[in-house]
């Protein structure tokens, strides 16, 4: 929790300093670099979470993987590694993607199914959000295939649970109250 916070700082600190120089598309691009190559990469992650790798080496190898990347995104990861941080990079990434969006008046829906989503269902989850909130968003959608079928639809600090495992579970409870 004291990550989660911490990483919501950073981004909300680095999306200021992207806002007074009018470099926040550029920057979005960079997080959303950051998050995908580390999301992808398990020795990048390995690396970030590494206390065992020097913050010279974690440095160098950082911006030699992120090359071209924004003045105020190599300033993040500067800053974080001077605070011994850099677990929290990938984090910082993803609260700063949230935050842009927020600005610019678009969320990212992250919709959680046991397979892919199809472009038809995308499309009417799109739709749902838009109904609901009244805002464009992005969806995000995560493959886990422990939620069995359905969904599980999370917009902001909101979240529909319709997937059968959750269901399973209230029946489960039921009949072990009873």
């Amino acid at each position: 929790m004291a990550g989660e916070r911490a990483a919501i700082r950073y981004a909300k600190a680095v999306l200021s300093l992207a806002t007074d120089n009018n470099t926040t598309d550029v920057v979005n691009n960079d997080m959303e670099l950051i998050n995908n190559t580390v999301a992808q990469s398990k020795d990048l992650k390995d690396m970030l979470y590494s206390p065992v790798i020097s913050s010279s080496i974690k440095k160098s190898a950082l911006l030699e993987v992120f090359k071209g990347i924004n003045p105020a995104t190599v300033n993040l990861i500067d800053t974080l590694i001077t605070n011994k941080r850099t677990d929290l990079l990938p984090e910082v990434a993803s609260k700063f993607i949230t935050l842009y969006e927020q600005q610019k008046g678009s969320q990212i829906a992250t919709v959680t199914t046991a397979v892919p989503l199809t472009e038809a269902l995308e499309a009417k989850v799109l739709a749902k959000v838009k109904e609901l909130t009244g805002k464009d968003a992005a969806i995000k959608n995560i493959v886990d295939e422990s939620i069995l079928g359905g969904f599980i639809l999370r917009v902001g600090d909101t979240q529909y649970n319709a997937s059968i495992a959750n269901q399973l579970s209230k029946l489960k409870r039921e009949f072990t109250i009873n």
